[in-house]
C-alpha cells in the first residue's frame, strides 16, 4: 500500500501542465496590454517634449512678441502693452480692423499661450482688443 500508482502521477502532471499553460496565456495577454500602454505613453512623452520645446522657451516667446509688435503696420496702432513677470497684456480701446487683422494673423500663426482674448466690434472699421499671452 506504500506504492504510488503511476497513473496518479501522470494525471497530476497533466493537470499541472494544463494549469501552467492557462497561467501562461493570461501572462501573455497582460504583456500585450502592458506593451500597448507603453507605446501610448511613449508617444505621449514625445508629443509633450515637442510641445515643451515650443512653449517653454521664454526668451524665444518674448523675442517673437517684440518682433510682432515692432512691425510698422502694428506700431501705428495705439496699443497699451503691460509686461509682467509671467505674461504680457496687450490692449487697445480702439484699433483699426486692418491692423487688428495683421496682429491676429501674426499672433495666431505663432506658438503662443494665449490665456485671454477679447475682441469687440465697435464699428465697421474699428474694434477693441484685450489679449494676454503667458510664458
Amino acid at each position: 500500500m506504500n506504492q504510488v500508482n503511476p497513473l496518479h502521477i501522470g494525471g497530476l502532471l497533466l493537470v499541472l501542465i494544463a494549469f501552467l499553460l492557462f497561467l501562461l496565456s493570461g501572462v501573455k495577454e497582460e504583456l500585450i496590454d502592458a506593451k500597448s500602454e507603453f507605446l501610448i505613453s511613449e508617444n505621449l512623452a514625445i508629443d509633450l517634449h515637442a510641445l515643451k520645446s515650443v512653449y517653454a522657451d521664454k526668451t524665444k516667446i518674448k523675442n517673437n512678441i517684440n518682433r510682432i509688435l515692432s512691425l510698422s503696420s502694428i506700431k501705428t496702432a495705439k496699443l497699451s502693452i503691460k509686461r509682467e513677470k509671467k505674461f504680457i497684456k496687450i490692449s487697445a480701446k480702439r484699433i483699426d480692423t486692418l491692423v487688428l487683422n495683421t496682429l491676429m494673423g501674426k499672433v495666431l500663426n505663432a506658438s503662443f499661450n494665449i490665456s485671454l482674448l477679447k475682441i469687440k466690434k465697435l464699428s465697421e472699421t474699428s474694434a477693441s482688443l484685450e489679449m494676454e499671452i503667458r510664458w
